[in-house]
């Protein structure tokens, strides 16, 4: 049995979660924003909060995206194709990038989490990957050993015919 799908499922289930995470932290952190009723530098408190509320939204709808497409392979056991697989690169690199702000301001707890979710991410691309050769569609290339390059022309000209 091969790892491709309960890979795809396990990134489908961590995303989702992900993405319920985040998006009610960031609203939670717009509740309290709004309660605290301080600005930050001149900044309007009530535009503070419902900009978390939407960042989070974002960010959770997102992360949720990422995750059907995930899930998309799993049920379907085919690779991301087109959209899909950019936005799983796309998730790749936000977790990593958030993996190394988490590290110097949350904590290694934090990073140890982005970087497990990158790798999983990483995996999933990695396995669904259907290219075999130097390039996909690519002939081989056949080397000196039966007389002909890489294109399946003779290096050297056949010697000329001669008559009897």
């Amino acid at each position: 049995m091969t790892v491709r799908r309960p890979v795809a499922w396990a990134v489908a289930v961590v995303l989702f979660v992900e993405a319920v995470g985040v998006a009610a932290l960031n609203w939670f952190l717009g509740i309290v924003v709004d309660r605290q009723d301080m600005s930050l530098a001149g900044l309007d408190p009530d535009m503070m909060s419902v900009s978390s509320k939407i960042g989070g939204v974002v960010f959770g709808l997102y992360f949720a995206l990422c995750g059907l497409v995930a899930l998309l392979v799993a049920v379907r056991d085919r690779p991301p194709a087109g959209v899909g697989r950019v936005l799983l690169v796309s998730a790749a690199v936000v977790h990593a990038l958030l993996g190394a702000f988490g590290w110097g301001l949350v904590g290694w707890h934090a990073f140890l989490f982005m970087v497990l979710v990158l790798a999983l991410i990483v995996l999933l691309l990695m396995t669904y990957d259907t290219r075999t050769g130097p390039a996909a569609g690519a002939p081989a290339a056949r080397g000196p050993e039966d007389g002909k390059g890489g294109d399946g022309v003779p290096v050297s000209p056949p010697p000329a015919p001669t008559t009897p």
